[in-house]
């Protein structure tokens, strides 16, 4: 069967996930996260990516971005995989391939899914059990876009920064809305979209991103098709 090919339209927000080859780890120190973080930096620069929300797992990476330009995210992604693998098998004695393929992304509607969809990302270490509170994990977009820790990589997504009209403001009204738990219909919407290449919204905006993009969207019905 051939590839799907990716859904990367300009100015549409993605959800992006990379994961270790059978789910293997793919940093081994706060070193290798400190190198892959460097070149997302110097590759969403390069290529038109606004950098919304990130999470930096043990054998996988979440992001939520904005191309400026259509592929932009394929040609960043390419390019931090390259870099990335090279300076992981080198700096660990190995060989091989460290990826799980190609990555998965879906398509992010922003007024109705794009804030659940980041805060869905910065809870990963608290679903994972390795902190009891998002601000406790050192390697996530939470410090910076509920703490205020500053960060050249993040671009704050308009919507974002409507939650407030001062910094104190947004910050605190960011952690409140982490005070809810993230509904179990909206985990299962965000990972289907994800792990199907699909589109993370309401099937309005499903149906306007068919017209851009010429492409499918909606998931086929189950069963063999009528006569």
């Amino acid at each position: 069967m051939p590839r799907r090919i990716r859904l990367c339209p300009a100015g549409i927000p993605q959800h992006i996930v990379q994961r270790g080859n059978n789910r293997q780890a793919c940093f081994a120190s706060d070193n290798d996260i400190k190198a892959y973080a460097h070149w997302l930096y110097e590759a969403s620069s390069m290529f038109g990516v606004q950098v919304h929300a990130w999470v930096f797992m043990t054998n996988h990476v979440h992001l939520l971005v904005t191309p400026m330009e259509a592929m932009a995210t394929s040609k960043m992604m390419q390019t931090i995989g390259r870099q990335y693998v090279r300076y992981f098998n080198y700096t660990h004695q190995r060989s091989g391939t460290l990826w799980e393929g190609r990555y998965h992304s879906s398509l992010v509607q922003e007024e109705t899914f794009l804030l659940g969809c980041q805060r869905y990302i910065e809870l990963n270490p608290v679903r994972a059990g390795m902190v009891d509170d998002p601000a406790n994990y050192r390697w996530s977009s939470y410090q910076v876009n509920a703490l205020g820790v500053e960060s050249k990589l993040l671009t704050p997504h308009p919507l974002y920064l409507q939650l407030g009209k001062t910094k104190p403001q947004r910050l605190s009204r960011y952690r409140e809305l982490f005070q809810p738990h993230i509904d179990g219909e909206l985990l299962i919407d965000i990972r289907y979209a994800l792990n199907k290449g699909l589109v993370l919204g309401t099937d309005r905006f499903k149906a306007e991103v068919e017209e851009l993009t010429g492409r499918r969207v909606h998931p086929m019905k189950r069963g063999r098709p009528r006569a």
